[in-house]
């Protein structure tokens, strides 16, 4: 796909980070939006930096299956089709594996896994009826290795990694112009740790110790990352690794499947 002009994109998780970045890039491309997420200061903050151009926000909770479901109506409602959708919306809980709740645990795969499966099913009828529809959704570098305080996010991650690599093999022969995306982002410089549930990260209970190591080494701009999933999308990509610290450690988890995390732990202390 050459140009995006025209086409109507669904986007979670609108209301800061790669979410809004998203959609002020897709806009500039011409496209048509539908903009979601549950935080309504942040949202209308997203629709003021769009100004005057075609789309729409909504407040929901990509938790609610019919929430979504609604969300997806009222986009073809709006604008008469639904080209693609973005399933960015996320959220992070840091604890250890053997500190950790079971309420954290299923609310981290409510948002992270299941606000997928429900953006993923509410759009993909619409989709199938465009003549290039596109599933995008949001992993995490952690959908391709484990990282310690990370089990609930990383198991959400490898999820969403699972469930869309297995829909892109059943839509190559179901509907094949329907094109299926996992992104993988490194360490993009979005709020997540700074607004995650955090009890126990790599280096203690500090959250803003945390913050801090984070943002030290997450080299990506919300605004590269959005540039990347678009191009990738316009060149057809069915994998994309944003940022260069994502496409060093796919290439480390490759060499040491096991033992990957004696070479990333020393980069990260570095």
């Amino acid at each position: 796909m050459k140009s995006l002009e025209g086409k109507v994109f669904a986007v979670t998780g609108a209301a800061s980070g790669i979410g809004r970045a998203l959609a002020v890039a897709l806009s500039a491309e011409g496209a048509k939006l539908a903009l979601a997420d549950k935080n309504t200061e942040g949202l209308e903050e997203t629709s003021k930096l769009l100004g005057n151009s075609h789309h729409f926000t909504q407040i929901v909770d990509v938790t609610d299956k019919q929430a979504m479901e609604d969300f997806a109506k009222a986009t073809v409602e709006n604008f008469g089709k639904a080209d693609g959708v973005i399933n960015n919306a996320g959220a992070s809980v840091v604890v250890q594996a053997d500190e950790m709740t079971r309420e954290d645990f299923e609310w981290q795969m409510s948002v992270n896994f299941w606000g997928v499966i429900n953006g993923t099913e509410a759009f993909l009828p619409h989709l199938k009826k465009s003549n290039s529809g596109m599933v995008c959704n949001i992993s995490s570098v952690f959908g391709l290795i484990g990282f310690p305080s990370q089990a609930a996010y990383n198991a959400s991650k490898f999820a969403v990694r699972g469930y869309t690599e297995a829909l892109r093999h059943e839509l190559a022969v179901s509907s094949p112009d329907v094109l299926v995306s996992c992104v993988h982002p490194g360490g993009v410089k979005t709020p997540i740790v700074a607004n995650a549930r955090f009890h126990s990260g790599l280096i203690g209970d500090d959250q803003a110790q945390a913050v801090k190591l984070f943002e030290a080494n997450a080299r990506t701009t919300p605004e590269q990352a959005a540039r990347t999933i678009i191009t990738g999308l316009k060149k057809g990509k069915r994998r994309i690794l944003i940022g260069l610290d994502a496409k060093v450690i796919d290439i480390i988890q490759r060499l040491m499947p096991v033992r990957y995390f004696s070479v990333i732990g020393r980069l990260l202390r570095s």
